[in-house]
């Protein structure tokens, strides 16, 4: 039975995470490297772990209760987790199993001290690394306090910070095994951890070296500041040394203690450079073995290095694959639509085949290369300037990369680089039959794929599709369309320069868009208060809707007193803008017209703060703002002496800008009203591959790529059969992650930073998007369908992309953590006259919910009031 609980550090390599747990494979395969010294030792197996428990049957009726725990349950779960610890720490080791043990320690040296380290079969993973929450014992000596030691580090699985480490991370305890690594002990004169990657900016061509003296754990549990050295390509680039008070040092008779560094020796590095540069050669060795950025944990004893562990880093943003070695700049597709969670493979890659440019895939999010724009002076002019009116952010980002010496380098121009900053907009009449002409062409085009994909199934299907996305970006492309989509932000921008210059007057184009004509965007938030209008004189109808729990509701609700008509307002509402989600962009995510009742808390929120008839009521409002600002600034420009032209030109702007920037909205429109069509065929072809047994779920069809999912339907089969499960996997681990507004090929990832001194002390910045001030109660908000809204709330909430427009009419003011001048969150918020500041940096965990707060939207700040 002893090979079946005790394998040597030599027997094991990095496959063998089920047998000897994380840290056991990963030093398992240390000790394979050339160059790389390892403590030896061995591991006792995940077997010995289960035949432990065997022995307690009583611990499997509380991890029954344990996984029907609530997380934040924290006195239930600490309680629970301690009764099974003291469980596993009283069960006596078997006989043979100890024999295992203290045999393979005789051969080691049964006198040496050791480290006994706890070692899961779910750590140390690409995607959670569990750092922590295990534990490990230092300096154990002889076989009754080994085999003491072991057991304490089975139980450490159920250590309450490691239940509640699984249970937010969705890892089922059962599936969790404990194995234990037993390694000859070193006692070293510094020690600390390496990141071959710097663990801050990301970037990959920087090491960090954290040293100190004496054994790691002082620098692990915080005791005392490190010495870092930053290394890039074989030299200290910066380093740090700290005032180094204490160290943790081994006692004779076992176990470890803090003791007081001497005053001569505080000040004085723990390592010197060449040294931090010979470690960081070796962690580059052992990075390369593992095919991914390290945390290693070493120890110096003499002038050797010893490695005691080495796990991926898992927060590190992945770099998008690039088929060459050239620097490469990277700006993120999910900030400029307003969607920068996770997308599965389904949406990424159906995003990449109806996009105008090529995109590249990491961490589930979708980046545009811009490194060629960036080297030509003049492209990267214009470039500058449509990412700074989108997103200040990404523009002093890119602005921080090109001041790096040669990091993006200069080439000619290779021709225009689109119209120079606050040029003249495009010349072309301001006619609005342009408008009815370019929604006229996006409804046949629509029409007919709707028609034309029904008879399409299985391979036919997806030739027919790539046919499709053709057509896709044909209209997308049409230069009428961008024509009509630049003419009304240029003029947009032009008046707010002018008027700013001429009158002093700040953003003024805000308030000339108030309820302009044309914007789906806007019309959809309107309807549905025109749905509620229909169900507010149902209090039967009204109280059913309190109560909806599923998506079967519509037909229940027409056998209610005036459900029918009820049902029938919905239906028509789900007609028009059912195709709309959280996240459109994910052609994944569900739909208003798949989950209906998505949309049912916004109903019930505006049956009870509005009146009847409030939609054409507010839009009403809105125009005739619009048209007594536009009165009140011509009046002063004519007032000015000899100024009757400037007042032509801005009559020429404000009807060129109500008449054209509606349409701003309806192109994300029809890309979507597209998706939709696509979705429901796609999931035709899901059913059928259920039905045929080739797939468990037909949502796993959103784990494949388009290409994929096209293999599966043509050979009727699944090749890979963990492939789906790794991308769940991934998907999770994707969430954890929070993608960079740009990002390089080194890996580093760049957020930018506000140049601003004109905000009170205190005060969050962002961008002003939508003008005026309010103050008000702040509603943190990070899932529309929990939205529980008040007249006078101000929404806080990451992102909005168009399906968050129903909310917009019930609210005061919005603050958003992404956003731009142009992106849709800030176009609905002038349209309904909300104060608005987007861009807010970290808004949803700054500002508490229920917090009252200034909003500054022509200023773009926010204040937090006591």
């Amino acid at each position: 039975m002893m090979e079946q609980y005790v394998w040597g550090l030599q027997d094991v390599d990095e496959t063998q995470f089920a047998v000897v747990g994380g840290k056991g494979a990963h030093l398992g395969g240390l000790s394979r490297i050339e160059g790389v010294r390892v403590p030896g030792g061995f591991c006792v197996t995940a077997d010995a772990f289960r035949r432990i428990m065997a022995e307690a049957p009583a611990i499997g009726d509380r991890l029954d209760e344990l996984s029907r725990m609530d997380p934040d349950d924290r006195e239930r779960v600490r309680t629970l987790s301690a009764q099974i610890r003291r469980t596993i720490e009283g069960t006596p080791v078997p006989g043979d199993l100890a024999a295992a043990i203290t045999g393979a320690l005789g051969r080691l040296g049964e006198e040496a001290a050791y480290a006994v380290r706890s070692s899961a079969t779910a750590e140390d993973l690409a995607t959670a690394s569990f750092a922590g929450q295990h534990d490990t014992y230092l300096n154990v000596a002889g076989p009754t306090e080994i085999l003491r030691h072991v057991s304490r580090c089975w139980a450490s699985l159920f250590t309450e910070r490691a239940v509640t480490y699984r249970q937010r991370n969705g890892i089922d305890h059962r599936t969790v095994h404990m194995a234990v690594v037993v390694q000859r002990m070193a006692f070293p004169q510094a020690s600390g951890i390496l990141f071959t990657a710097d663990p801050v900016t990301g970037d990959r061509k920087v090491a960090t070296v954290d040293a100190g003296f004496g054994l790691g754990e002082a620098l692990v549990s915080g005791l005392v500041n490190p010495d870092v050295f930053k290394v890039r390509d074989g030299e200290v680039v910066a380093k740090a040394i700290a005032a180094k008070q204490r160290a943790v040092t081994a006692l004779p008779a076992g176990g470890t203690r803090e003791v007081a560094i001497d005053a001569q020796r505080r000040d004085q590095p723990s390592l010197t450079d060449a040294q931090a540069v010979r470690l960081v050669r070796l962690g580059r060795r052992i990075e390369a073995h593992f095919g991914r950025p390290q945390d290693i944990e070493w120890c110096l004893t003499g002038d050797d290095f010893q490695i005691v562990q080495s796990r991926p880093i898992t927060t590190l943003f992945p770099v998008p694959e690039a088929d060459d070695e050239e620097n490469h700049v990277y700006v993120s597709v999910g900030h400029g639509q307003m969607m920068t969670d996770p997308m599965k493979p389904l949406g990424y890659s159906m995003w990449q085949l109806t996009a105008m440019v090529r995109m590249h895939e990491a961490g589930g999010r979708l980046f545009v290369d811009v490194t060629r724009r960036l080297a030509s002076p003049a492209s990267r002019a214009g470039l500058l300037d449509a990412m700074g009116k989108g997103d200040p952010l990404i523009r002093d980002a890119l602005e921080t990369v090109l001041e790096r010496d040669g990091f993006v380098p200069l080439l000619p121009d290779a021709g225009p680089g689109g119209p120079p900053a606050g040029g003249a907009p495009a010349r072309f009449e301001t006619d609005p039959a342009l408008v009815t002409e370019l929604i006229e062409r996006t409804r046949v085009s629509i029409a007919a794929l709707e028609r034309d994909i029904r008879t399409k199934k299985g391979p036919a299907l997806f030739d027919f599709l790539l046919e499709a996305f053709k057509e896709h970006k044909r209209v997308l492309s049409d230069p009428l369309n961008m024509q009509v989509i630049m003419a009304g932000m240029e003029a947009t921008w032009w008046l707010n320069d002018k008027l700013q210059v001429w009158l002093g007057e700040k953003n003024a184009a805000d308030t000339l868009t108030l309820s302009a004509p044309d914007n789906i965007t806007s019309e959809m938030g309107l309807a549905l208060l025109d749905v509620a209008d229909v169900i507010r004189p149902r209090p039967e109808v009204v109280a059913f809707l309190q109560g909806v729990d599923d998506e079967d509701f519509l037909d229940e609700l027409a056998k209610l007193p005036g459900g029918a008509e009820a049902r029938d307002a919905i239906e028509a509402y789900l007609d028009r803008y059912g195709m709309r989600c959280v996240g459109e962009i994910d052609i994944t995510r569900p739909r208003w017209r798949e989950r209906p009742s998505t949309i049912v808390p916004v109903i019930l929120d505006n049956v009870r703060n509005f009146e009847p008839g409030a939609a054409g009521r507010r839009f009403e409002q809105g125009r005739q703002k619009a048209q007594q600002k536009e009165q009140e600034l011509l009046s002063r420009l004519r007032a000015l002496q000899d100024e009757d032209r400037k007042a032509d030109e801005v009559k020429r702007m404000i009807d060129r800008v109500r008449t054209f920037i509606g349409y701003r909205e309806y192109p994300k429109y029809g890309i979507i009203s597209r998706y939709f069509v696509y979705k429901r065929a796609l999931m035709e072809e899901a059913e059928r591959l259920v039905r045929a047994g080739v797939i468990p779920e037909k949502d796993d069809v959103f784990y494949l790529t388009f290409q994929e999912l096209h293999d599966v339907v043509r050979s009727n089969r699944v090749d890979d059969q963990q492939l789906i499960q790794r991308r769940k996997d991934a998907f999770r681990a994707h969430h954890a992650l929070t993608p960079p507004r740009v990002l390089t090929s080194d890996g580093e990832a760049l957020t930018g930073a506000y140049r601003r001194d004109d905000a009170p002390a205190g005060a969050l910045i962002g961008v002003p998007v939508s003008a005026g001030t309010v103050e008000g109660r702040a509603r943190v908000i990070l899932d529309m369908a929990e939205a529980d809204l008040e007249e006078g709330d101000i929404l806080v909430t990451p992102f909005t992309d168009p399906s968050w427009s129903p909310l917009f009419v019930g609210i005061a003011g919005l603050v958003t953590e992404v956003g731009g001048l142009m992106t849709h969150g800030a176009v609905i918020a002038r349209e309904y006259g909300l104060p608005a500041v987007v861009g807010v940096e970290h808004a949803t965990r700054l500002i508490r919910d229920g917090q009252r707060i200034r909003v500054h939207g022509t200023d773009g700040y926010v204040e937090l009031l006591p």
